[in-house]
């Protein structure tokens, strides 16, 4: 535990103290950022505010993550796993991409950066990259980071998905949760507050995982999870990371994540479900992402079927924006919504494992 926390105080510290430096930076360069002209009104006045923010919350996670490991190694334990590396690959991965579109948009001064295609492409590659390894890397218990079963709490054996279905089951969610993330993004603190809660969860989880796993003594519930200690680190790091870009976010945000932080991020959210075997579960957890993916979608279809809106703008946070709420208050109940879904969501990860245990 103690190297967990080492792990996020070290992320915590880089991200607040590395943020600002990248607002001095940015401004001086002119990375600013453009704003959607169909957007709420009051937005406009955000046009110009550095955008890439997303670089402090991938640089203090890894600096967390490899700082947490020189602990261990003074201690003599091990090092890092394939299972934390692999789930912080990806995230650096679509990191990448995200660093690409934002610097794009920066550089030709517009809303948009890479088009659909370039983005969806590059999603692709990181998933299905991240989708083979999770199936090599085996330890001595025989375990790989990930299985090709489908998961709620744990893995569901009836629902077997072969290791090529697994593949492209892998592309699904990533994309999915990446482009989740990124549609949150869009009210100051909204994706950062709603994503420390979420890996917040995931600290509790893995490390209940931990205390419960097969490996070396299996019991009633345990878990067969490869590497929940180091899976822990990596939702510590992540969590620790948004909260210390947060305090520079929050409304009125002196920096934007951009999408280098938003894809990163929604990397992290389906790394971790598929590594922890909670793939399902993190329907739940990550309920505000999924929602606000839902709300995107459901606007296209309703759109292209009948030619009207069916929400006053998409995602659904500008819908309310545009009924009237003021911004703050729109992100501080979709927080209250996080939160609550984090805590429905832990319930029955822990009720589930009473059923099993009991």
């Amino acid at each position: 535990m103690t190297q967990i926390l080492i792990a996020g105080a070290i992320s915590l510290a880089v991200s607040i103290l590395l943020t600002p430096v990248l607002i001095r930076v940015f401004s001086q360069q002119g990375f600013g950022q453009e704003i959607r002209e169909e957007g709420p009104e009051s937005h406009k006045a955000k046009r110009g505010t550095p955008s890439m923010g997303g670089v402090a919350i991938l640089v203090a996670m890894w600096a967390g993550y490899l700082g947490s490991y020189v602990y261990s190694a003074i201690r003599g334990d091990g090092g890092p796993t394939a299972s934390g590396l692999l789930v912080l690959g990806l995230a650096t991965a679509l990191g990448i991409v995200g660093f690409l579109d934002d610097f794009i948009k920066v550089h030709k001064q517009r809303n948009l950066g890479l088009n659909k295609t370039a983005k969806s492409v590059g999603q692709f590659v990181a998933a299905i990259i991240f989708g083979v390894l999770l199936l090599g890397f085996r330890n001595g218990a025989d375990l790989t980071p990930a299985s090709d079963h489908l998961s709620y709490v744990r893995d569901i054996d009836a629902v077997s998905l072969t290791s090529v279905g697994f593949v492209i089951f892998c592309w699904i969610v990533v994309a999915g949760w990446s482009n989740a993330v990124n549609f949150t993004d869009g009210l100051d603190g909204l994706a950062a507050g709603s994503a420390a809660m979420v890996m917040g969860s995931y600290v509790l989880i893995t490390t209940w995982q931990y205390r419960n796993a097969c490996d070396p003594k299996p019991s009633a519930g345990c878990y067969q999870v490869r590497d929940p200690h180091d899976l822990a680190i990596v939702a510590m790091v992540a969590a620790a990371a948004c909260l210390g870009f947060l305090w520079w976010n929050a409304a009125p945000a002196k920096i934007f994540m951009g999408d280098t932080g938003s894809l990163a991020l929604g990397g992290l959210v389906a790394g971790l479900s598929i590594t922890t075997k909670t793939e399902l579960l993190m329907i739940v957890i990550g309920a505000l992402f999924f929602v606000e993916f839902i709300s995107v979608v459901m606007q296209i279809a309703v759109f292209r079927t009948s030619g009207k809106r069916l929400f006053r703008m998409a995602p659904i946070h500008h819908h309310f924006e545009l009924g009237g709420w003021k911004e703050t208050t729109v992100i501080i109940r979709f927080w209250l919504l996080t939160a609550i879904s984090c805590a429905l969501g832990l319930g029955l990860f822990y009720g589930e494992f009473v059923s099993q245990a009991g």
